[in-house]
C-alpha cells in the first residue's frame, strides 16, 4: 500500500497517486468529526453539498438542513457542525443535507477515487481496520481552510500514517512532513495545536467543547462512505 497526503483541496488534482485507490476526507475541525458524531447518534444518511443554494431543495424530501459557514451555523438550519450537538441528540433515521465551509468542499472532491472514506481522530481505528481491508493505495486529503494549509487535518493524516505503518509506504514530503509532526504531536496533540488559526477561531466562537472531543480518537467508530452523492455506512 502507497499513501500519500494532500495538504488542501486545491492540491488534491496533482496528486501522485492516480490509478484505483481510496480517497479519505480529513476536516478534524468539524465536519468529518461531525459526520462521525451523526452516524453515531443514528444518522440514516448525509448528503454532503458545497453550495447553500443546493440546500433547500432537499427540505421538501424528508432532509434536515445542516449548514455552515465560517464557524458558525446558518440561521435557519435545524443543525450546525458541532459534533458534541450531534451527540446529544437521537438522529435514528435522520437523513442531513449538510454543507460547511470546507470539509464538504473535501468529501465532494474525494469523489473520483475508487472509493471515498471520512476520517478523523473519532474514528481513527475503525478507518485504519478498513483502509488495511481494501488493500488499495491511500490518498489522505487534507480540508485545511479555505484551500490553506491547516496543521490539524495534517495531525489526522499523519496519526492514519502510523497507524498503518508496516502496511503503507509514504509517498511524498507532504506524507514524511504529517508523520514527524504526528511524532512531535502524538502525546498531547490538542496542546500542540493550542496555538493553530482555526482552533482560535472556533475558541473564540465559544465551541471549546467540539474542540476538545476532535482531539480524542476512536469516540466514534463508523467509517462514513461517499457513494453517488451521499455518506452513508
Amino acid at each position: 500500500m502507497k499513501i500519500e497526503v494532500s495538504l488542501t483541496p486545491a492540491l488534491y488534482p496533482f496528486r501522485t497517486l492516480t490509478a484505483p485507490h481510496v480517497t479519505v476526507a480529513i476536516d478534524l475541525l468539524r465536519a468529518t468529526t461531525a459526520v462521525c458524531a451523526a452516524f453515531q447518534a443514528g444518522c440514516r444518511e448525509i448528503v454532503p453539498l458545497d453550495r447553500l443554494e443546493a440546500l433547500e431543495a432537499y427540505r421538501p424530501q424528508g432532509y434536515k438542513i445542516a449548514a455552515e459557514r465560517g464557524g458558525k451555523k446558518l440561521a435557519g438550519s435545524e443543525y450546525g457542525n458541532s459534533p458534541t450537538e450531534y451527540l446529544r441528540h437521537d438522529m435514528t433515521g435522520v437523513r442531513l443535507a449538510y454543507s460547511t465551509t470546507n470539509g464538504t468542499v473535501s468529501i465532494l472532491r474525494s469523489a473520483d477515487a475508487a472509493l471515498s472514506l471520512t476520517g478523523c481522530f473519532a474514528n481513527l481505528t475503525a478507518l485504519c481496520d478498513r483502509l488495511r481491508q481494501e488493500k488499495m493505495d491511500v490518498v489522505l486529503l487534507c480540508s485545511g481552510w479555505k484551500n490553506d494549509f491547516c496543521l490539524e487535518d495534517t495531525l489526522v493524516a499523519g496519526a492514519i500514517m502510523e497507524k498503518l505503518s508496516g502496511s503503507a509506504e509514504p509517498v511524498g514530503d507532504a506524507a514524511y512532513m504529517a508523520k514527524e509532526l504526528w511524532q512531535q504531536a502524538k502525546e498531547d496533540p490538542y496542546s500542540f495545536c493550542r496555538d493553530a488559526s482555526h482552533v482560535h477561531r472556533l475558541e473564540r466562537m465559544e465551541a471549546h467543547d467540539d474542540v476538545v472531543f476532535a482531539f480524542k480518537q476512536d469516540t466514534c467508530p463508523v467509517v462514513p462512505v461517499l457513494k453517488d452523492g451521499v455518506l452513508t455506512l
